[in-house]
This record gives structure tokens, sequence and C-alpha cells, in this order.
């Protein structure tokens, strides 16, 4: 079982409080890089309610640590007007009240509506893609190098994806609708960045892909889904390559 380094009184070293109400309690101050959109962190979390009822973390998930991606609304809006502040060694406790956290809906059964919620959190470090072709980035976490069979020309990819934008998170997740993506290198109309991307992922590969507006919708944006010159954040599994 992986313990929490997280609990317990801390000595508060600074606090900062926003016009928006998000409030900040330094516990350590760390002297790394700080947090920008784009950037994907690894990070040692637990969501908490002000009764102090835990309900989220990667501890729930016997995880020492978890990536993040930052800007694209991964968890709440409030995560990414915190996160934009610290550094990486920081250890922090962040006040996110209900309208920047789950709001009127909360989840149910799980945060009750008009929630505020606490999060105590350590960035651990500022992760490297593995690959980057042309600016679309790879981030792969979790990879079986027993499977050989890579995605290239003459293959097809299946996977299931969380597809976001900085304005509209999750428009598409194919695990809601247990309709995975298939894909050849040959297909028309596909995000060109996404087909770069994928180059060489085998099955089982988890990975964050980072798309930047050029080699997406540029632009021109597309319908009413993704608003012209933004960027796209693919959470990826890959399912399966098929030789064809």
């Amino acid at each position: 079982e992986v313990k929490s380094s997280l609990d317990g009184a801390k000595k508060v070293l600074e606090e900062h409080i926003n016009d928006n109400g998000i409030r900040i309690n330094w516990f350590k101050k760390g002297g790394g890089e700080r947090i920008a959109d784009g950037d994907v962190i690894s990070i040692d979390y637990k969501v908490l309610l002000t009764d102090k009822t835990i309900v989220d973390g990667n501890h729930l998930l016997n995880k020492p640590s978890v990536p993040f991606m930052v800007g694209f609304k991964m968890q709440t809006e409030g995560w990414d007007l915190a996160l934009k502040q610290l550094r990486v060694g920081d250890f922090v406790e962040i006040f996110i009240p209900s309208n920047l956290a789950r709001g009127e809906k909360g989840i149910k059964d799980l945060i009750p509506p008009n929630s505020d919620n606490i999060l105590r959190i350590r960035i651990i470090e500022k992760m490297k893609p593995t690959r980057e072709v042309e600016g679309n980035k790879v981030w792969v976490f979790e990879e079986n190098v027993n499977n050989k069979r890579k995605f290239k020309e003459g293959s097809e990819i299946i996977f299931h994806c969380m597809v976001s934008t900085p304005s509209n998170p999750l428009y598409i997740n194919t695990y809601k609708t247990n309709n995975p993506f298939k894909l050849r290198m040959e297909d028309s109309g596909t995000v060109p960045g996404l087909k770069k991307a994928l180059i060489n992922a085998k099955k089982s590969d988890r990975m964050f892909v980072f798309i930047p507006a050029a080699e997406a919708y540029g632009v021109k944006g597309y319908l009413d889904v993704v608003k012209p010159n933004e960027n796209l954040f693919y959470n990826i599994l890959t399912m399966d390559v098929i030789e064809k």
C-alpha cells in the first residue's frame, strides 16, 4: 500500500489569497521551474472536502504519483489557475471555492453540490516528452516492452482517448461511448499532428499527446467544438496495432 506524505499538520511558510477566492498555503517552497500551460507534471495529491472527507487522490489508486497536463481542465478550473502559481518542488494546500471546483453539479454520491475543495499537492517534477515530432509532443507513461508491433504505414491503430481543448474539456471520451477510434496513416480528415504523434505507438501504451493548433485545426477551428488557434490534448490508451 502506498502511504501518503501529504497528511498531518504542517507549518505554513507563506500564504497567497487570490481575488477569485483561491487560497494557497505553502508548506515547502520549491526552487524548480514555474509551471505553465502545456506542461506535464508528476504530482502527489489528495482532494478533501471542508469536513476532511477524502474524495480523490493518487493514493486511492495505490500510485505514489500520477501525471497531470496543465491548462486543459483535466480536473477543475481551479486546479489550472492555482498550479500556474507554483513551481516544481512546491508542497502546498489550496482552497478552491465551489464555483471553481465542481460547482452546483458536484459529483453524485461523492461531492455534494456547491462544495469547496481542499487540494493538498506536491509538485514532484516537470516531465519531458518521450518524443516530439514537429511540435507534437508525446509522453508515454506505461508500455509493455514485449509488444514489438508499432503503428506505421500499412498498419491500423485502435485506441481509446479523451480529447480536450483549453475551452472545451473532454469533448470526446471514447470510454464513455465504448467506441474506440481506428486510424490508418492514409485516412483523410484526421488531425495531422495526431498521426505524427502516434507513429511507433504499441499495444497497451498509455500516453499524453499535445497537438499545437497549427498541427490540428489551425485558424479555422472545428465547428463549435474547437476554437480557432486552440491546442489539443489527447489522453490515450492503445488497444491494438494491426498489420494490414
